[in-house]
């Protein structure tokens, strides 16, 4: 799985290609570099798959992956992003997400109790984990991986900042811990031994902060921080472009996959769920 793809097939992916599976997806379709007779399985083949897999899945708990987009008149197809948000949705609670498919467990969020030395952690064990993800995509071991520089969906200077903040309210900025040291470990090693699983924890660490992230952090700030955003969740521009930029780009990456590194793509979801809660239950420490 590891990285080996001529710089050749990364250049300024085209608007042009036709779409292998058009009928199947809202979004660019997928096309494999395999031989067209290979994408003879059907779409029911492919549920049927994914249901097995996914009936094997742990209990994980996670916030929703990403917000639902807006339908665009003639826009008939999906990509495969639109499989990874499936994948996800179903790894969720109902009261996580509509289409979440787990019984809920524990408290929900309107009756957590954090604390603002909890919130510390999380912040710095989140900046530790998006400090790893825009320096992967900078060094782009992966040559497409430099497709997702400068999304407008980068979160560590904005980090920065609110832990500036913190600062000069008074508070001591704790050291990284455990749970954020090693999930930037995981992402350093995926990156460059296995693209395909690390492009699933970039998709669901970002996309996932832009929905249930934000519902979080507007719930604790109510809590502990007299209702005040932080830098965290804004964004510059208009967020569900942004969104639907990156949705776009790795749509494009994706075309160049196999349907088992597609697939191997998306059983890493759980993996990047577990990691993930790990530094969201800080917030409750």
């Amino acid at each position: 799985m590891a990285c080996q793809m001529p710089i050749s097939q990364t250049q300024s992916f085209s608007n042009t290609r036709t779409p292998s599976l058009s009928l199947l997806f809202k979004t660019p379709a997928v096309q494999v570099l395999v031989p067209r007779s290979r994408l003879s399985t059907g779409h029911g083949a492919r549920r049927r798959m994914n249901g097995a897999r996914l009936r094997n899945a742990g209990v994980v708990k996670a916030t929703a992956t990403e917000m639902p987009s807006k339908r665009r008149s003639g826009d008939e197809v999906k990509g495969f992003v639109e499989e990874m948000r499936a994948v996800a949705m179903k790894l969720h609670t109902r009261d996580q997400a509509k289409e979440g498919e787990k019984e809920p467990e524990g408290k929900p969020v309107a009756r957590w109790e954090p604390t603002v030395e909890g919130y510390l952690r999380f912040l710095v064990d989140s900046k530790v984990v998006y400090d790893t993800l825009e320096s992967i995509v900078s060094e782009a071991a992966c040559p497409w991986y430099a497709e997702f520089r400068s999304t407008g969906l980068e979160r560590s200077e904005k980090l920065t900042k609110d832990l500036e903040w913190f600062k000069e309210q008074g508070h001591a900025i704790p050291d990284p811990s455990t749970p954020g040291l090693t999930y930037s470990q995981l992402l350093k090693e995926l990156s460059v031994k296995d693209p395909q699983a690390f492009i699933c924890h970039f998709y669901n660490i970002y996309f996932a902060h832009t929905a249930g992230g934000r519902m979080i952090g507007k719930k604790v700030a109510e809590k502990i921080l007299d209702g005040k955003e932080l830098e965290f969740y804004k964004w510059e521009g208009d967020l569900r472009q942004l969104l639907q930029n990156v949705r776009e780009k790795l749509n494009e990456v994706a075309n160049d996959w196999s349907r088992e590194e597609k697939n191997h793509c998306l059983e890493e979801t759980e993996k990047s769920f577990k990691f993930s809660g790990d530094i969201l239950r800080l917030i409750l420490s």
